[in-house]
């Protein structure tokens, strides 16, 4: 397999360096405390930067998952599967004369499909999967056009990390695609969007161990434009009150969106699938209190990969104290799952007992209806 790579990164875009001592460190006991003393100067540097103009999320699907990755070792139900909701998030902030739009994790639900874990399953189930054991509750392409935004107007896409994802009608490729269009390269639907990965990430497709396998595609990446890709190492601030922080653990090249709203910090990824996952000692799902009483442990992962679990805990840790109190309930941090656990029929003894479910903070137009001053960073 043969995947570009390439150590170009995006000068706008300025280097957060709170965090760096921590991810430096190898010792998981130390760099948890380096991390747990780096936040509150961090999120004291964070909110004075400014305020994102517009924080929306879209529902994309609700598919089944294994419990004993979500929930790991905490959850009690009899049932193999819990459900959670797969979401997009619209992100704008102004700075230099303009809005800039981010799409973080806009999944391409049925090119996803093609995941080697998710084909077995429908390999297993066939129709009953996809036609009820799932549901799809809209594509990227139509909450866009709900919310008046053209392809044109998207600058960059994201995902914490490339698990799944299949880009290649987003990015366009550079060569046909036998199973999309086999005549002619794809041409990109976002035609001035980049991805933004960070270049740990990408340099594992070529390489992939038998623990990473089944999470990704990657001869999907093989015909992508280099040029539309951006690659960062580490934390990166976007905009005013708009930071992509490196979060590994659940991969090697893990990030999670952190955005400052009116009501404070929100942080999302998939390092757990559920806001009280951060807290287990408040949840009110069978079995999370009473394995975090036992363990000790503060927080309850997302573990379908174990690549590096004591560092998924830090980055967890970090995400729950970075994350402001919830406005609904200040017990539960504003830390927003890109998959979030959601009730199903199917799913005994699994059902949150909070949920997100939703941001919608500010407007969200287009940049050439934007008139306000230039923002500086």
């Amino acid at each position: 397999m043969k995947i570009a790579k390439s150590h170009e990164t995006e000068d706008t875009f300025q280097q957060i360096p709170h965090f760096e001592e921590a991810h430096q460190d190898q010792n998981p006991g130390r760099q948890l405390q380096k991390i747990k003393e780096t936040v509150p100067d961090f999120k004291e540097w964070f909110k004075k930067t400014g305020k994102a103009s517009a924080f929306h999320s879209f529902d994309l699907i609700k598919i089944p998952y294994p419990k004993k990755y979500g929930l790991w070792r905490a959850g009690r139900s009899p049932v193999p599967y819990i459900w959670f909701t797969n979401r997009m998030f619209i992100v704008q902030w102004e700075a230099e004369g303009r809005t800039w739009t981010l799409l973080n994790e806009p999944s391409e639900t049925e090119l996803d499909e093609g995941t080697p874990f998710y084909s077995a399953l429908i390999e297993k189930y066939g129709d009953f999967l996809s036609g009820f054991l799932s549901k799809r509750m809209g594509t990227v392409e139509g909450y866009l056009d709900e919310v008046g935004l053209k392809p044109e107007d998207v600058d960059f896409i994201t995902y914490d990390h490339l698990h799944t994802q299949d880009v290649r009608r987003w990015l366009g490729t550079t060569k046909p695609q036998e199973d999309l269009n086999p005549n002619e390269p794809l041409k990109p639907y976002f035609p001035n969007a980049k991805l933004i990965v960070q270049q740990k990430e990408w340099d594992i497709l070529p390489h992939l161990h038998p623990l990473q396998e089944i999470w990704y595609q990657p001869e999907t990446y093989e015909d992508i434009p280099m040029e539309k890709i951006l690659f960062t190492n580490g934390d990166i601030l976007l905009g005013p009150g708009v930071a992509l922080m490196y979060t590994p653990g659940h991969t090697q090249g893990n990030h999670s969106l952190v955005v400052n709203t009116e009501t404070g910090i929100w942080v999302s990824s998939e390092n757990a699938i559920a806001a009280e996952c951060l807290v287990p000692e408040e949840s009110g799902i069978p079995g999370l209190k009473q394995y975090a009483k036992h363990t000790k442990f503060d927080v309850v992962i997302n573990g379908n990969t174990l690549e590096y679990t004591a560092r998924q805990y830090n980055s967890l840790i970090q995400e729950k104290l970075m994350a402001d109190p919830s406005t609904k309930n200040a017990k539960i941090p504003q830390f927003f799952p890109s998959s979030e656990l959601t009730p199903s029929i199917f799913a005994i003894g699994t059902r949150p007992s909070f949920m997100h479910k939703m941001v919608d903070f500010g407007t969200i137009k287009r940049p050439e209806v934007i008139t306000n001053e230039s923002s500086s960073l």
